[in-house]
């Protein structure tokens, strides 16, 4: 096993390595998403509209359902694979941009997951919209080598064209019928004025793009956007959180009976209910949480792994007694959310000691410093090294820092004030009031311009190995160098008892 970014810069993936390989793997010509585009933007307003008008995600993924119904889809949307009792899959969230950082995870992600049963994909599947044209480049081709099936779960940005590609793509589904018009001059009839329609595809160009994952093996048939998975000894429950991170009456009804019984369960949610120091329960319409529900020991879930966010987190979260892993996994190709901005981690009687993220504070800062740099044309001012990125973050959160070498940078004034201005999280008692755009809400607008083309990329992805007695969750990284596209750096391993 090489060496991981918990060992050295070089494990990080910091040094001038050798590219990987991944750019064989990429189309001629790439379309690189850009979120400061205004067209970009205008093509994804439905998220805004929702919020504003009112989010008609629930009634759509309704007539989904039903339609789905319709054609035969078993009625308690369980997938029942009949797997032995010792089986493995894979895990990887928000992959779909088409780029070189979605590329960059294929070769690892290949020679990790051989031997697995299926994978999973946690939230949002394709960028910018969702749309069926889309699945070519960002789906089919990357993941044509990957010889098992692939089931998803839909992200917000899935659901910026209805989950029309979606459903054609996971579910075999035909179209929706059109809705009828809302009244006029309501705040539906308003939302209608605006709303992102589903486009349509150049349908032999789809068909082509279907040629490269057609092996029967690779072949799957979802009940619908929200799904469980009985396989060996556990059951993997796939919820689907729309354009607003909520779920529906409907779906809260399901989640509860599918629930029920003594089967360890895991949940797949493309909204972490643990993520960047916070707890965010995800409410049912009608009453109730999904945590809630998650936490009820006659449940049994012993993990929640959610994507949305474009990195890795994970904490191990005391519960009545029971250890419950609320897992983030969002790494799959996007461009990274800082994970500098975290604060010292004190939430649900979780400390720094037991919270594990990737990439660490540090390499996260030490990136947005050059991002920064090169933004604001003060790259002597701004960029920092990995050692000075680590020793800085290091004193802000009061912790040793991860890597030993780190400790012996000196933590200059510039740096300090640099971390201040990038938002380095620290401690409670030690606020910054001075800070440059990149948490809370800047992160809708500046994250996502943070895209770069060049190593390392800081993505990753989970391998799930189950037992009767355990599961073994693996977080591997890719940075886009030769090395660790050979040889998958160990960033994280929990084993999750299911007695």
């Amino acid at each position: 096993m090489s060496e991981s970014s918990r060992d050295t810069a070089q494990g990080a993936g910091w040094d001038a390595a050798e590219r990987g390989t991944y750019r064989n793997l990429m189309p001629r010509q790439v379309e690189k998403v850009s979120w400061l585009n205004p067209k970009t933007l205008w093509a994804a307003r439905n998220g805004v509209l929702a919020s504003w008008f009112g989010d008609p995600t629930g009634r759509t993924r309704s007539r989904w359902v039903e339609q789905q119904a319709a054609a035969g889809a078993p009625a308690d949307k369980v997938i029942r694979r009949g797997d032995p009792d010792r089986f493995s899959f894979m895990l990887l969230g928000d992959t779909g941009e088409g780029d070189d950082p979605q590329y960059a995870v294929v070769p690892g992600f290949l020679k990790v997951s051989q031997g697995t049963d299926f994978a999973v994909i946690a939230s949002d599947v394709i960028y910018p919209v969702g749309a069926t044209a889309d699945y070519g480049t960002k789906f089919f081709r990357p993941y044509q080598g990957y010889r098992a099936p692939i089931y998803a779960i839909p992200g917000n940005h899935d659901w910026y064209e209805d989950l029309d590609g979606f459903m054609r793509v996971f579910c075999d589904a035909a179209p929706l019928a059109e809705a009828p018009a809302p009244r006029p001059l309501t705040r539906a009839w308003l939302r209608s004025l605006l709303w992102h329609e589903p486009s349509r595809p150049d349908e032999q160009r789809f068909a082509e793009a279907r040629e490269l994952r057609s092996a029967p093996a690779q072949q799957v048939l979802q009940p619908g956007p929200y799904w469980a998975i009985d396989a060996g000894p556990v059951r993997i429950v796939g919820i689907d959180t729309g354009l607003l991170g909520t779920i529906d009456a409907e779906q809260g009804r399901w989640l509860r009976e599918v629930s029920q019984g003594p089967r360890p369960k895991i949940l797949v949610t493309g909204s972490p209910l643990y993520v960047d120091g916070e707890h965010h329960p995800c409410a049912i319409e009608g009453g109730g949480t999904v945590d809630d529900i998650v936490r009820d020991a006659d449940h049994h879930y012993v993990a929640a792994i959610g994507g949305d966010i474009h990195n890795y987190q994970r904490y191990p979260v005391d519960v009545d007694g029971r250890t419950i892993q609320y897992v983030v996994s969002g790494g799959g190709g996007a461009f990274m959310h800082a994970t500098h901005t975290i604060p010292r981690v004190s939430i649900a009687n979780v400390t720094e000691k037991d919270f594990r993220c990737y990439p660490l504070r540090g390499d996260s800062l030490a990136f947005y410093s050059r991002l920064y740099g090169r933004r604001l044309w003060l790259r002597r001012f701004f960029t920092l090294t990995e050692a000075e990125a680590n020793a800085v973050v290091a004193e802000r959160l009061g912790i040793p820092p991860t890597r030993a070498h780190s400790a012996s940078a000196r933590v200059t004034l510039r740096a300090r004030l640099v971390a201040g201005l990038l938002g380095a999280g620290g401690r409670p008692d030690r606020p910054s009031r001075l800070r440059l755009p990149v948490r809370k809400i800047y992160t809708r607008l500046f994250s996502p311009s943070s895209a770069t083309y060049s190593p390392p990329f800081f993505k990753s992805f989970l391998r799930l190995d189950v037992t009767p007695e355990a599961v073994r969750l693996r977080c591997f990284a890719a940075t886009g160098n030769l090395r660790q596209e050979l040889d998958p750096p160990l960033e994280d391993e929990v084993t999750i008892p299911l007695a």
